[in-house]
């Protein structure tokens, strides 16, 4: 398979919608069916990128032709939906923890090998319910014993396989800079799959929004509404994968590489500052 890992860093909150929601919130964010972890659509991902290419004819060649001419053939680039990786979770200790679950790290190992065949850490640990498994070395949200997440007390349980999957992630998602690399280590955290399932529905960030009149400048009749964001630094991950349709297996990915150099928006409410993201292409086996 020609396909590389995708890593997507979320840099201001990030708010990929399902539209009208029928809960307390409003405007929630897109989760799984079957999981509800939160994800962002790879047709956000494709419809940003391409818009963001300046070279029309690579545009055609590697996203596929305008809408108006669309059934005349195919882009030569997929984009997988980017499922969340790493939560930032408000810790007691150390300002927030980097947070995942086995389940999640499951799922990367099994993209990961697809992509990268050897280099990827092997072992997935299985957390108790009321622990959080910490990097052996450098931690810095652990507290006599402890880690405290919004108002959950866990165990500390430093094992030397957190420390490897940090330091791996980390070279993925930072690469060359060593400074966020530790910064993951000294923050990254594994808890069971229930207890992230109890934070995704406590730890998400719930924004209350008004529209105004204009005259009286008191809030409009309907005019309140809460809307639902993935917080700033959330890490997410998927895959890219080039299918020779008129571009080659080279041609989409130095096409991609090139559009990541710089912070790029997703989601809605990009005129609040929601969305900006950074993204980080790796892999290269085929």
């Amino acid at each position: 398979m020609n396909a590389r890992l995708l890593f997507v860093h979320v840099l201001s909150p990030l708010h990929a919608g399902t539209g009208q929601g029928v809960g307390v919130i409003d405007l929630p964010i897109a989760r799984e069916k079957a999981t509800g972890l939160p994800y962002l659509p790879g047709s956000s991902l494709k419809g940003t990128l391409r818009d963001a290419c300046t070279d029309d004819v690579m545009k055609k060649k590697v996203f596929g032709p305008d809408t108006d001419s669309a059934s005349d053939y195919a882009g030569s680039v997929q984009f997988s939906d980017q499922r969340l990786l790493l939560l930032p979770i408000r810790s007691l200790k150390g300002t927030f923890a980097w947070v995942t679950s086995p389940y999640i790290l499951c799922r990367l190992l099994r993209d990961a090998e697809s992509v990268m065949g050897s280099g990827v850490p092997s072992e997935v640990p299985s957390p108790a319910d009321n622990a959080c498994i910490v990097s052996n070395h450098g931690c810095q949200i652990a507290m006599n014993n402890q880690v405290i997440l919004e108002d959950l007390d866990l165990a500390a349980t430093p094992q030397s396989v957190a420390h490897t999957w940090a330091q791996w992630i980390g070279k993925q998602v930072f690469p060359g800079d060593s400074v966020w690399q530790q910064m993951l280590i000294a923050r990254f955290g594994i808890v069971h799959d229930d207890v992230l399932s109890f934070l995704l529905d406590t730890a998400t960030e719930i924004t209350a929004r008004i529209k105004l009149l204009e005259d009286a400048k008191t809030v409009k009749k309907g005019g309140l509404w809460y809307e639902e964001a993935l917080p700033t630094e959330t890490i997410l991950s998927g895959l890219v994968v080039a299918t020779p349709v008129k571009a080659t297996v080279q041609e989409v990915f130095d096409t991609v590489a090139n559009l990541m150099g710089k912070p790029l928006q997703f989601g809605g409410k990009a005129t609040v500052g929601r969305g900006l993201c950074r993204l980080q292409m790796t892999g290269g086996n085929s």
